[in-house]
């Protein structure tokens, strides 16, 4: 029987194929290796932190991810949790930060320095929903989400409720009166969205609520305004006279009320 031509140049296509997959594992393995191997945990740390210092987040988060992984118990792992939350937010990778700081908060519930990781989870949402603000200030208010001022908002109460005298409570203090001050704003801008459209009665619940929500707020004589404005729309007099009476006897030089509505054009949450 004659040889089969083909049969030689498949073993050699094969045995090829085989070399190959060798060189590319062993470069696999080369990329891979860990640089870490046989560190301890300081050395480890303060390589993460010079990273930090020298902006190199990239770096760094890998650093103290390889600590967590190898060193998950003292207290170097706790600090790297709270430097790996920070890492990741300065890295730009917001929902990594925040998760990380549920997760310390979550695992060590009573740990000396947990009003800081509660600060930083605060001022994470605080300065992405900024962003956010900013980017949409021009979009139909009613498909806007709030959710994530509330979460910065409830997050930093927190933090002022059960550390008053935590070296963070004041600065959250003050990001809380901002937070109250922009969610009332945000009620009243979609109360003024539906005046606009005639939704009158969408229009007096979202004044309504603003009003019952953040009493103290700014945004409140604006609140009243509308209320007013919205029932005489729908021509219930008697709930318009009754707040008109609130918003004349709380606001009595109201210029809001001389001019007919606001004169202000600045975006709703704009208020600094």
């Amino acid at each position: 029987m004659a040889r089969h031509p083909s049969l030689p140049s498949r073993a050699v296509a094969f045995l090829v194929a085989i070399a190959c997959a060798c060189v590319l594992a062993g470069c696999g393995t080369t990329n891979t290796r860990d640089e870490t191997a046989g560190w301890s945990a300081q050395k480890i740390y303060t390589e993460a932190r010079e990273e930090m210092r020298a902006g190199g987040w990239d770096k760094a988060i890998k650093l103290l991810e390889s600590l967590e992984s190898k060193y998950p118990f003292g207290r170097y792992a706790q600090q790297a949790q709270m430097d790996i939350a920070y890492s990741y937010w300065k890295n730009n990778d917001l929902t990594s930060a925040v998760a990380a700081c549920d997760r310390f908060i979550k695992l060590y519930p009573n740990h000396d320095n947990l009003d800081y990781v509660y600060y930083l989870r605060g001022l994470i949402l605080f300065n992405e929903n900024l962003g956010l603000l900013g980017r949409v200030s021009r979009q139909d208010p009613t498909e806007r989400d709030n959710r994530g001022l509330r979460e910065s908002f409830d997050t930093l109460k927190i933090l002022v409720t059960r550390w008053p005298e935590s070296k963070y409570a004041e600065d959250a203090r003050l990001r809380l009166k901002y937070l109250i001050n922009a969610l009332a704003q945000y009620e009243v801008h979609v109360a003024r969205y539906y005046m606009r459209r005639g939704a009158h009665l969408a229009a007096a619940n979202r004044a309504q609520f603003a009003i019952a929500t953040y009493p103290n707020a700014p945004a409140q004589e604006e609140a009243l305004y509308i209320l007013v404005s919205a029932y005489d729309a729908m021509g219930m007099a008697d709930l318009r006279d009754d707040a008109r009476r609130v918003l004349d006897r709380t606001y009595p030089n109201s210029e809001i009320v001389r001019n007919k509505g606001p004169k202000n054009n600045d975006p709703w949450w704009k208020i600094w």
